[in-house]
Parts: C-alpha cells; sequence; structure tokens
C-alpha cells in the first residue's frame, strides 16, 4: 500500500526565505518599541531628582516641569511660541525641501545639470550653514525672511545629496528595458525615475527635519523676539531651568513628531520593499 508523503518545495521559494530572514533578522517589531528609551529616560531623570542625585539647580525635577508647562499654557505664552517657531521651521522646511528636489532631479537626469549643480552643492554641503549666519544678516537683516532662509538652506542639502544618489543609483537595465520596449522619457521618468529615487528621498527628508530643527534653535536663540528659542533665551537670562527644560522638550516633541511623519509615510509610500525591518 503506497504511502502518502507531504509534497516537498523547491528550494529558495519565500517559504524557505522568510524563516531564514526571522532567525538571522533583528526579530519581529516590538510594539510601541520607540518610546522604550524614552520611558527609560525619564525614569532614570525622575529617579535621579527624587533621590538627590541629580541637583534641581542644574536640571529642575519632571514635576516641576509639568508644572510649569501648565503655568505658560494658561497665560498663552507656550501657545504663541510653538505657533511662531512652528511657521518658522514649516516655511523653512518647504522651501529647503522644494529646492533641493528640483536641483536633485536637474543634476540627477542631465549631465550639463550635474556640471553646474553638483559642485557649487558640494562646496555649499563643506560650509555649516551656521558660518553663513554672520553674511545672511548683513544680506537680509535679522527679520523673518533671514530665519526662513537660514533653514532652508540647512534643509536643502541633505534633501538633494540623498534624492540625487538615489536618481544615480537607480539600474541600468531599466533603461534598457524602457528603450526596447519604446517608453518615452517623460514616461521613463515618471513610472522608473522618480519611484526608484522615492527611498533616498524621504531618507534625505529625515535628516531634512533634523537639520530644520537644528538651524531655528539656532536663529531663534541668536536674533528673535518670539518663538520657543526666545522663550529659553530669557529664562537664561534669569536663570529659569524649569522653563529652558519645557522649552527644550518642545523643541524634542516637534522633531519626534515630524520624524514620526516622515517614517509612516516611508512605511506607506515604500510598502512593497522587503527589508531586515519587514
Amino acid at each position: 500500500m503506497a504511502t502518502l508523503t507531504a509534497p516537498t518545495r523547491p528550494a529558495g521559494t519565500a517559504e524557505d526565505v522568510r524563516p531564514t530572514q526571522r532567525r538571522l533578522g533583528p526579530g519581529d517589531p516590538i510594539r510601541f518599541g520607540g518610546l522604550i528609551g524614552i520611558v527609560a529616560l525619564l525614569a532614570t531623570w525622575a529617579g535621579g531628582s527624587a533621590t538627590g542625585l541629580i541637583d534641581p539647580r542644574n536640571l529642575t525635577e519632571p514635576w516641576t516641569v509639568v508644572e510649569t508647562a501648565g503655568t505658560l499654557i494658561e497665560n498663552g505664552r507656550l501657545q504663541d511660541s510653538l505657533v511662531t517657531s512652528g511657521v518658522r521651521a514649516a516655511l523653512g522646511l518647504g522651501l529647503g525641501v522644494a529646492v533641493g528636489t528640483v536641483l536633485a532631479l536637474i543634476s540627477g537626469l542631465s549631465r550639463i545639470g550635474e556640471s553646474l549643480i553638483d559642485g557649487p552643492i558640494q562646496v555649499k554641503r563643506s560650509i555649516p550653514t551656521l558660518a553663513l549666519i554672520p553674511l545672511l544678516i548683513l544680506w537680509l537683516g535679522i527679520g523673518e525672511p533671514f530665519k526662513v532662509i537660514t533653514i532652508a538652506l540647512a534643509v536643502f542639502v541633505p534633501v538633494y545629496i540623498h534624492t540625487h544618489n538615489g536618481l544615480r543609483t537607480i539600474e541600468g537595465r531599466y533603461a534598457e528595458l524602457a528603450e526596447t520596449l519604446g517608453v518615452t522619457r517623460a514616461e521613463f521618468i515618471r513610472h522608473v525615475v522618480l519611484p526608484g529615487a522615492m527611498p533616498g528621498f524621504l531618507l534625505g527628508m529625515r535628516f531634512a527635519v533634523t537639520s530644520s530643527l537644528l538651524a531655528l534653535v539656532v536663529v531663534e536663540v541668536i536674533n528673535a523676539t518670539s518663538g520657543i528659542g526666545h522663550m529659553i533665551t530669557l529664562a537664561s537670562n534669569y536663570g529659569q531651568t524649569d522653563i529652558i527644560v519645557v522649552g527644550l522638550v518642545v523643541y524634542a516633541l516637534l522633531g519626534v513628531t515630524a520624524d514620526g511623519a516622515v517614517r509612516l509615510i516611508e512605511r506607506k509610500a515604500l510598502s512593497w520593499r522587503r527589508t531586515l525591518a519587514s
């Protein structure tokens, strides 16, 4: 009597690969894993303050910071500063992303464009944006245009670099296939080039968000009469550590929120990719 045996799968199928990825990869995603380190940091801060290991003159207790934040919210000072800083960061980020993306497309899709654009941007990349502040003040004054343009200058370089790299690393066989099929240049750019450059663009966006907040802090601390940085500067003059920490927490929340939004877009837009993090 013949015996039935389970059908065997050919080697190299997806069913064979996925367990290997789980065994050798970083493991299954941890729900709310990104919050674990933050909670541990807050717990260390609270424990150090409660036991006296952290001097409140150097770092205010977390419960005092929460109370101060409540007071600032009640009198409207925190909301006004947050709106001012948020508008500055958003305008600078939007302008920088637009400029960086356009320049990357021109440079990445044309040898002539690359010859004209890539060199000056590499020079700008080697010059910190903060070193340009004295010149920008001479040219623009210390008004809002100066702040927005400073943020944009800090933003467009990472967007350009990563988007340009994404364009240049698209495999040449796609262009050969498109030529064989008679695809027009416009269709090739729309259906192959832009999707292929998307991972690099989104990576550049994550760096751009961080750069925009760094530039925002600098322009608000140095030359501003409003915003979170101005609030921190005034608090520093009067030794109000609690207000300083509130401002730093707001900056951190802005950065984490913006980075989380970009990462969410990245997961949605690049859901077709299978990586170790998938």
